[in-house]
């Protein structure tokens, strides 16, 4: 129950970031906004550490892993944010949950663990998905597709860091490292692109700084609750969640060719994550 208290949080707090981005992209660069997130995001958690007068949660012996993760988030998050003001977000979506079998690939490549069937069979399936995602009109290929991909790579090199955190580091480090992190590199990147926000894009700022921690933190806290599959498995609401969303808000278009190029990325998913028990036996 707890887990599905936590991931409730997250899936709300992705389709409202996603929003947040949407409406923010016709008058803010997508660097303010970064720079944006990293500054009300370092702000809340800092106070929610100070308020628990855990000063502990500031501490790490794993300042490189977090400089590693943080970079190649911000890198993802660019991507992922191009692609909202591109895409429909029912299709950036179905895109980002790429990010598992980039994930194999590169363990494969740079880890040499070994190709089974199954983990074939797994990456063949999750990449027919894709191919029906990013062209569901069966007409012309959507290039802008390849912002989202990009970004879902990147968080697979920035989960597989956080993989590792979260065995030394609580959640609220890992959010409090990468608010500090990623705010003076986005206001560098951001500097030439600075305007002062009215108050409507100053609210979606803000719930774009929000969402973006809540989302984080409620992942982090449901992976400590339950099995990761179960995580993967409940994460994939946030596809008919924002479809919903995509349509009812912006007139976007239902594909049902593109919801079954995302079932097969999820199954993908799946078959990845599947472990088989060996069994011992007495001969």
């Amino acid at each position: 129950m707890n887990a599905l208290m936590w991931m409730s949080g997250a899936l709300f707090s992705f389709c409202f970031m996603a929003v947040a981005a949407r409406e923010l992209s016709a008058g803010i660069s997508t660097f303010e906004v970064l720079f944006a997130r990293a500054l009300i995001g370092l702000v809340f958690v800092t106070l929610i550490i100070l308020r628990s007068r855990d000063f502990s949660y500031f501490k790490t012996q794993r300042i490189k892993f977090h400089f590693g993760r943080d970079l190649t988030h911000l890198m993802g998050q660019y991507g992922w944010f191009v692609g909202v003001s591109l895409l429909p977000l029912s299709q950036v979506f179905a895109l980002e949950f790429t990010a598992p079998l980039w994930t194999s690939i590169l363990a494969m490549v740079f880890l040499g663990e070994v190709l089974n069937w199954r983990r074939f069979f797994a990456i063949v399936l999750g990449f027919t998905g894709v191919f029906l995602i990013v062209n569901p009109g069966g007409g012309i290929f959507s290039y802008d597709s390849f912002y989202v991909i990009a970004a879902a790579i990147l968080f697979s090199i920035g989960n597989t860091f956080s993989k590792s955190l979260i065995k030394t580091d609580r959640p609220l480090t890992i959010l409090f490292y990468m608010s500090l992190i990623q705010l003076p590199i986005s206001f560098f990147l951001a500097f030439d692109h600075l305007i002062l926000p009215n108050a409507t894009q100053s609210f979606w700022m803000l719930v774009v700084g929000l969402t973006s921690m809540a989302s984080h933190f409620c992942m982090s806290k449901a992976m400590q609750k339950t099995d990761l599959s179960i995580v993967v498995t409940l994460d994939f609401f946030r596809l008919p969640l924002i479809t919903l969303v995509g349509v009812l808000l912006y007139a976007e278009a239902f594909r049902w060719v593109m919801v079954v190029g995302a079932l097969m990325v999820f199954g993908a998913n799946l078959i990845n994550l599947y472990q088989p028990k060996n069994i011992d036996r007495k001969d």
